[in-house]
């Protein structure tokens, strides 16, 4: 009988033994190779999950937002390249060009002064309707330049100088400036238009005009009507330009709404692009802002040298859009068939004036 039992205990210490052994070789094996509970990868990398999460496919989400389902948007880091790489760098040496080259001009042509001098008589060249449309789309399109140019290059300029909590205000005021006069900016770009469009048909006189450089490196004074050839090419870039930047400056103000984009694209598409148009919400905003930032570098680039031109490099031009009258000798120098155009509107309403007048 004590055998007996010496056996049963035996057998039981070794029942329970070989099920610790087996238990703990399981245990060990699993630690080893990353197995969890659930099937789950645990430590292990599975490249096809994260290729499919990098790709920016969605998941399953509670949220409300659409977006909190995607885990990942790699466009992201395209997007931050972009605009913190060649975008900013070559906005940068535009800006910094057209500065360096003006400067140069300056010091090899000077002013451009009138050629007979100051004749001390005038003729109208801007009605009052046309210089307040110009100026509500130039002055706002200096402050969206300057607060646009702030968000690109400020943190990198004037934060080191301002501080973080002076740059932080700045900052948070041009964002309000940027937002508000961008309607200010669209109603004076759409005046503009209707006032000038007009005059701004390209014709056969703009050729002969850039074939002599507009008189720019000589003495020679092109002819041209109210607009010559340089001040049309202005005239379409601000235009195109400015209703572009309009558009994507309210897709960016309206996040999540518009799908031009992919629409843009899909009419490239029809003259031999191949661009995807399968863009999601947050490419679409990040595109946006991409284009925004180009458009807007290149229009600045450009009203620079308008503004240069306008002002200290040519004699007698500021006043067309101050007081609306210019020297008429500056005006047969620059606008000569303009000139002839407007002293022949004058004599033809004398004459209808004298004839409608009773005789005494």
């Amino acid at each position: 009988m004590t055998n007996y039992n010496s056996m049963k205990k035996i057998i039981l210490i070794m029942f329970f033994s070989f099920f610790i052994i087996s238990n703990f070789n399981f245990v060990s094996f699993g630690q080893t190779s990353g197995q969890v509970p659930g099937a789950s990868s645990g430590l292990n990398s599975d490249a096809d999950l994260w290729r499919y999460i990098r790709e920016g496919n969605k998941g399953n989400t509670q949220l409300g937002n659409e977006l909190s389902a995607v885990m990942i948007q790699s466009e992201g880091d395209n997007w931050r390249s972009v605009r913190n790489g060649p975008l900013s760098r070559y906005g940068a040496y535009g800006i910094f060009g057209i500065i360096i080259l003006l400067a140069w001009y300056y010091s090899y042509k000077g002013r451009i002064k009138i050629s007979k001098g100051w004749s001390g008589e005038t003729i109208t060249r801007f009605k009052a309707i046309e210089r307040f449309s110009h100026w509500l789309m130039a002055g706002s399109f200096i402050i969206l330049a300057l607060t646009g140019l702030n968000l690109l290059y400020g943190k990198f300029i004037l934060l080191p100088i301002l501080g973080p909590e002076n740059f932080s205000t700045i900052t948070i005021a041009g964002k309000y400036a940027h937002n508000f006069l961008s309607f200010a900016f669209m109603l004076g770009l759409g005046m503009s238009f209707v006032c000038w469009v007009s005059h701004n048909i390209p014709s056969k006189l703009d050729i002969e005009w850039l074939r002599q450089g507009g008189g720019l490196f000589d003495d020679s004074h092109p002819p041209a009507r109210k607009f010559n050839a340089g001040q049309k090419i202005i005239f379409w870039a601000v235009m195109l330009g400015g209703f572009s930047i309009s558009l994507s400056g309210w897709a960016l103000m309206f996040p999540f709404e518009t799908n031009m984009m992919s629409k843009t694209f899909g009419l490239l598409n029809m003259v031999g692009f191949n661009l995807s148009t399968d863009i999601t919400t947050l490419q679409e905003q990040q595109l946006q802002q991409v284009w925004h930032a180009i458009v807007g570098l290149v229009l600045i680039v450009m009203i620079i040298a308008h503004i240069y031109i306008g002002s200290l490099g040519m004699q007698g031009a500021f006043d067309a859009m101050n007081s609306g009258e210019v020297d008429r000798n500056w005006a047969k120098e620059h606008h000569g068939l303009w000139v002839e155009e407007e002293d022949q509107k004058t004599k033809n309403a004398d004459k209808k004036g004298n004839i409608n007048q009773p005789a005494e």
